[in-house]
């Protein structure tokens, strides 16, 4: 629900779909090619060049509407392979960027460019629990629901992360990570206790808190600026035997943009204020272009205290619920329910999901809470402009903070290079093409800017930031720089940038030190 992929219903695509990537390079390879080539044979790296026969299926961009075409794809096994890769590019004068899941909303894990060097991390899939510490040592390529089944069959253990099960550890677990047990046990982020990784000359460190802090910091909120991410070790949770799931429909309140905008309003004051919220308590507002309006959500309790006291509280001058469910689910059953239609355990060679979209966040402030201008502009949009739209749309909006959330929790606030410890709700507005295929209307970028616009232009003090792992390539490198980190976090992030990697080989579009602040 909370990454890319969850906005849609899957689709999957035979490589034949792709024909012949755009961009593809043919000819002779270039003297920086053939530089590039030859290091990495020398050197053992299993390389994969676009004469290749899986050539195409490895270079799929998830989201086809941007794709990239990389000057080669190495295939590390060791984390030597990554050094020599690494090192290689150096030596060509080739930019690098690490491929975790693949998701990323730019094609980022591409390059962002044609032209880089894709360091694909599929190889490095092993997950291994430390039951004595909860401490799980995951490889950079692992995807997220093979991570949740995996520490729960080893030893009954969770973590909080994103609901779409293909979303890969890397880019996820670095620019800050939110689930549904997020506000009971912080982003994914905030789990990450140290990192081997691969730096810019080709080192092999162990970045801890302690040992190589800066790096540590850097990697925890910006990692694609810094270095390859070989192996995670991440502190685990006992997971619960159940969960409380639930939700609530007013679909029929969506035709009135005053009605709708005093759900939402009743919710944000249950949130911030209500003697009954805490961090046990998760919740988020989705909406789709077939009218669907709901408030949604995971209790880490009691059903029947939940539904009689906590629920009730929280739905406390709304318009009745067209219909509303309060459920137990065992944990893996619970985080089937929200990795809407994936299988949780996925393919860990040829994973093949793909889609044409478009995405946009917004990141609303504590001290700032959402006006009712603000949501009845948001709804008149939706009414107006969503409801009638002939291509898919989703709309989520996370509670990130509210009373007790351990994502805002402050001892937290310098420990990361993630910024948004002071969030409230986080939106997602996603616009895909009919068939999940190219091509890509423009009306449907417009629509997407139009919902971001809507609301945040009719609360002009509002302060609003974006989510880095809902990462808009239409943002430029100042305002990517602005809206994801801020001053304070950019700047100290551009300092470790010129210490550890001066020449800027982990590179894209709006990678630290892009922009001039």
């Amino acid at each position: 629900m909370f990454q890319i992929a969850s906005a849609f219903s899957a689709f999957f695509l035979a490589s034949a779909v792709l024909g012949n990537p755009a961009g593809r390079l043919e000819g002779p390879a270039s003297h920086q090619q053939q530089k590039l080539q030859d290091c990495l044979a020398v050197r053992g790296v299993p390389t994969t060049l676009n004469s290749s026969s899986d050539w195409s299926s490895l270079i799929a961009a998830f989201n086809l509407r941007l794709q990239y075409t990389p000057t080669a794809v190495t295939l590390p096994t060791t984390p030597q392979h990554v050094s020599d890769s690494v090192t290689c590019a150096i030596a060509a004068g080739v930019k690098v960027q690490p491929r975790s899941g693949g998701h990323s909303y730019g094609s980022y894990s591409l390059g962002g460019k044609d032209g880089s060097l894709m360091v694909d991390l599929q190889k490095f899939n092993s997950i291994s629990l430390n039951k004595s510490t909860g401490i799980v040592a995951v490889g950079g390529g692992v995807r997220l629901g093979n991570l949740g089944v995996g520490i729960f069959q080893q030893g009954q253990r969770a973590l909080p992360h994103g609901t779409f099960p293909g979303v890969g550890i890397g880019g996820h677990y670095t620019h800050g990570g939110f689930g549904y047990s997020s506000r009971r046990w912080g982003l994914a982020l905030d789990t990450i206790v140290a990192m081997d990784v691969v730096l810019a000359d080709g080192r092999y460190i162990h970045a801890t808190s302690t040992s190589y802090p800066d790096i540590y910091y850097a990697l925890r909120g910006a990692a694609d600026s810094f270095g390859i991410v070989t192996t995670f070790h991440l502190q685990t949770q006992s997971a619960p035997s159940q969960v409380v799931s639930f939700s609530a429909s007013f679909a029929s309140a969506l035709k009135s943009a005053d009605t709708a905008a005093n759900i939402v309003l009743k919710l944000q004051t249950f949130a911030t204020s209500s003697s009954y919220m805490d961090r046990n308590t998760t919740l988020e507002v989705y909406m789709n272009v077939n009218g669907e309006f709901s408030i949604r959500g995971w209790y880490f309790g009691d059903r029947d205290y939940f539904s009689k006291t906590v629920f009730s509280a929280m739905l406390d001058g709304m318009p009745t619920p067209d219909n509303s469910t309060v459920q137990y689910r065992t944990w893996l059953d619970a985080l089937e329910d929200i990795a809407e239609g994936e299988p949780l355990a996925e393919p860990l060679i040829g994973y093949n999901n793909h889609q044409t979209f478009y995405s946009k966040s917004v990141v609303t402030r504590e001290a700032e809470p959402l006006t009712k201008t603000a949501l009845e502009s948001f709804f008149a949009y939706v009414i107006k402009k969503g409801l009638s739209a002939t291509f898919p749309w989703n709309t989520f909006i996370a509670l990130y903070g509210g009373k007790d959330s351990q994502i805002n929790k402050p001892a937290l606030a310098d420990s990361a290079a993630y910024s948004h410890r002071d969030s409230l709700w986080v939106f997602q507005n996603i616009g895909s093409s009919p068939d999940f295929l190219p091509p890509f209307a423009p009306e449907i970028m417009n629509f997407v800017d139009g919902l971001n616009t809507a609301l945040t232009s009719a609360q002009p003090d509002g302060d609003f930031l974006a989510y880095p792992n809902y990462l808009d390539p239409a943002l430029t490198p100042a305002e990517a720089a602005r809206l994801y980190y801020g001053d304070v976090t950019y700047n100290r992030l551009v300092k470790i940038k010129k210490a550890v990697d001066p020449k800027a080989v982990f590179w894209n579009p709006q990678a630290i030190g892009n922009a001039i602040l």
